[in-house]
């Protein structure tokens, strides 16, 4: 009988621990699937591209995926950004490739530097990829000099890059000197890009068997069977990118200094001391990455004071006219750059300035008015109310008024019944009038 029952006890023990590497061996494939990781930047090469590519690269990496691909769309950026990608690309263990799309997109500028050192380039038709020459991005002004020094620092770079990769050096140097740009089939033909592909689907197929070298060695891409896994910005990280746009911090910064200052004169408001600290300390961010002129920020908060001065001072609208003046050109010499996609657009620039003044000048004169405005409540709401004498006055009597009998002096001879009017007041006494 105990025999019986150990052999039903192994014979149980066996049956479960074939069913557990059953269950584990269809579980494991799926928790170590190896992906595709597709990564699709558009916009402007900053500290938060940066943080976004470098650390989808270094997860893939750590998670035994076979490729990461950026889908790439950039007018440019920040130099110090573009090195951190680069650098990360460059040192990456597992292939990385660069896909300039969907048609109508460029990689020009930073995006070129990027492009060519990816382990495998490549463009979508109607993509266009160059115009890499140094611009002016720190606010400071280069004289030619320091602007030979930057161009030499940054021609060696791509070329070092260019070399490392087997791309064309010649013309990665010439983009960058001469700012030149071509489009994906001259790309190819000059040996810029590996390939030119329709789509993400073409891309996959083309890069599948193709040899690349990485950190770890040569590796050679597999790509057949294997699933594409999107991944896009987090929301912290679409946040911050949104935020570093020069219009939207150009906004915050118009709110922030208008919420302070009516928080400042009109004490114990909150909302707009709270709304404006926040939307100043966000302006303030943004500012991180944009090259501020600031004279252009004086001139800004010049005519904020001037707005305020309209209130007080008689100007017939002259000193309005001048605030407007002097906040449009803040405006436009607050980003201090050559570089389009980093100017505040004239389409902000006018309706934030009109909203302003508008704004400032009727909140404003309201204030004003709620302060010279007749006292209604209280012994001050007396002033100017109208009542009858109920006796003489000669020149002292009482009178009539909302509803109270009052002691009343008079300069004139008042009789009883008279309408009269308060002048003034003195103590519990009220100078009054006839009224005529």
């Amino acid at each position: 009988m105990k025999v019986k029952k150990d052999y039903e006890r192994r014979k149980g023990l066996i049956i479960f621990s074939f069913i557990i590497i059953l269950v584990m061996g269809y579980i494991s494939p799926a928790l170590s699937r190896e992906e595709i990781i597709l990564l699709r930047f558009e916009g402007v090469i900053n500290p938060i591209s940066a943080e976004y590519i470098v650390d989808e690269i270094r997860r893939a990496t750590d998670g035994d995926d076979k490729v990461v691909i950026i889908q790439l769309d950039t007018p440019g950026g920040l130099d110090t950004s573009m090195r951190i990608i680069v650098k990360e690309i460059l040192n990456s263990k597992i292939p990385v490739v660069v896909y300039v799309a969907p048609s109508g997109s460029r990689a020009a500028s930073a995006g070129t530097f990027i492009t060519m050192a990816a382990n495998i380039a490549a463009m979508s038709p109607g993509t266009n990829i160059g115009a890499a020459h140094p611009v002016n991005m720190g606010g400071e002004k280069m004289d030619r000099t320091m602007m030979k020094k930057v161009e030499n620092d940054a021609v060696a770079y791509i070329r070092s890059i260019a070399e490392r990769m087997g791309r064309n050096a010649e013309w990665a140097e010439k983009a960058v000197r001469n700012s030149v740009s071509i489009s994906e089939k001259e790309a190819k033909e000059l040996g810029v890009i590996d390939l030119i592909a329709e789509d993400i689907d073409q891309l996959i197929q083309d890069i599948d068997g193709k040899e690349v070298k990485t950190e770890t060695g040569k590796t050679i891409i597999s790509t057949k069977g294997v699933k594409i896994r999107y991944v896009d910005m987090d929301l912290r990280q679409r946040i911050l990118s949104v935020l570093s746009n020069p219009n939207i911090a150009y906004i915050l910064m118009l709110i922030g200094l208008i919420g302070l200052y009516f928080e400042l004169s009109n004490p114990g408001l909150i909302l707009p001391g709270v709304v404006g600290g926040i939307s100043l300390i966000l302006a303030f961010y943004a500012f991180q990455t944009l090259p501020i002129n600031y004279a252009g920020l004086a001139l800004i908060l010049l005519g904020l004071i001037i707005f305020i001065a309209e209130i007080k001072v008689t100007s017939y609208g002259l000193l309005t006219v001048g605030g407007t003046i002097s906040m449009i050109l803040g405006s436009i010499m607050l980003i201090d750059t050559d570089v389009p996609y980093l100017r505040i657009s004239w389409s902000v620039i006018l309706p934030a300035v009109l909203a302003t003044a508008l704004f400032s000048v009727l909140i404003l004169s309201l204030v004003v008015k709620s302060h010279k405005r007749k006292p209604v409540s209280g012994i001050d709401g007396l002033i100017g109310a109208e009542g009858i004498a109920t006796t003489n006055l000669e020149p002292e009597g009482d009178i009539f008024i909302h509803g109270e009998i009052w002691k009343g002096e008079s300069k004139d001879m008042i009789k009883k019944g008279d309408k009269i009017i308060v002048e003034k007041i003195d103590g519990l006494r009220l100078k009054v009038k006839k009224v005529v």
